[in-house]
């Protein structure tokens, strides 16, 4: 598996990257939501834009980009529209999807994307060509807030995204058992050594999944989420707390 250089962060090398998601609904929430994450000095900062209240208006979208863009000058910002399919809080058409996504890619304020695989091929298409000719990097994602996949289906999902071209393939899914972590371990094991060019992101979600979002450098997930203000999914650990394991992890390896 090889290593992603996005400005001065180098992806799949060492411990796992942090990302913070910011996950207020107005305007003045996120901002003062940012003042507090960039004190905890992430390497990403995610905007899940689809919890924000003016989600629907291109250009309120866009001068909140710019005000975060300023904000978060030596962070990397990824931007992401969550669907409500694979837990976000608002439902909209594919076609918004694309629109949204790709004014987003058009202000230059973006260093990373995130692109849902299940949206459709010609709506997937649409937004990564146009991240490509922006150079904007493509975390490519799929989400089961319900169970675990086979390990073969995880794989296949991962391949998948590879295929399409994604910069970072990305999977989350729940643990029903102690079991369904260890498979998203072993898949996770499994792309970086037999299937991966790249690096990936992957988690098991919840309290039973916690180890997954820690062991990241062991088993070859290159990111891990940390809580900001407010966490953006379950199981996710405060950044302070989160950092210390990572590097006690890595200082062991």
């Amino acid at each position: 598996m090889s290593t992603l250089q996005i400005k001065h962060v180098k992806i799949g090398e060492g411990a796992p990257k942090i990302i913070v998601p910011l996950v207020g609904t107005t305007k003045k929430e996120i901002i003062q939501e940012a003042q507090l994450v960039k004190e905890l000095k992430p390497d990403v900062v995610e905007w899940r834009v689809d919890l924000y209240e003016g989600v629907e208006n291109l250009e309120l979208v866009k001068q909140l980009i710019s005000v975060l863009k300023a904000t978060f000058d030596k962070e990397l910002l990824l931007f992401t529209f969550r669907t409500h399919k694979e837990g976000g809080s608002k439902i909209i058409s594919e076609e918004y999807y694309v629109e949204l996504n790709q004014t987003a890619i058009t202000t230059g304020d973006i260093d990373l994307i995130d692109v849902e695989l299940f949206t459709g091929e010609k709506y997937v298409n649409a937004i990564l060509s146009l991240a490509k000719e922006k150079s904007v990097f493509v975390v490519m994602s799929n989400h089961d807030f319900e169970k675990t996949p086979s390990k073969e289906e995880i794989l296949s999902r991962l391949v998948k995204m590879q295929e399409y071209g994604a910069d970072i393939p990305k999977i989350a899914v729940m643990p029903n058992s102690v079991r369904d972590v260890i498979t998203l371990l072993d898949a996770t094991n499994t792309m970086k050594t037999q299937y991966g060019d790249r690096p990936i992101i992957t988690m098991s979600m919840g309290g039973t999944g916690v180890i997954s979002r820690l062991a990241g450098e062991v088993f070859g997930s290159a990111f891990t989420f940390g809580a900001g203000k407010e966490a953006s999914a379950p199981g996710q650990i405060p950044v302070a707390e989160l950092r210390q394991v990572l590097e006690i992890l890595h200082k062991s390896l």
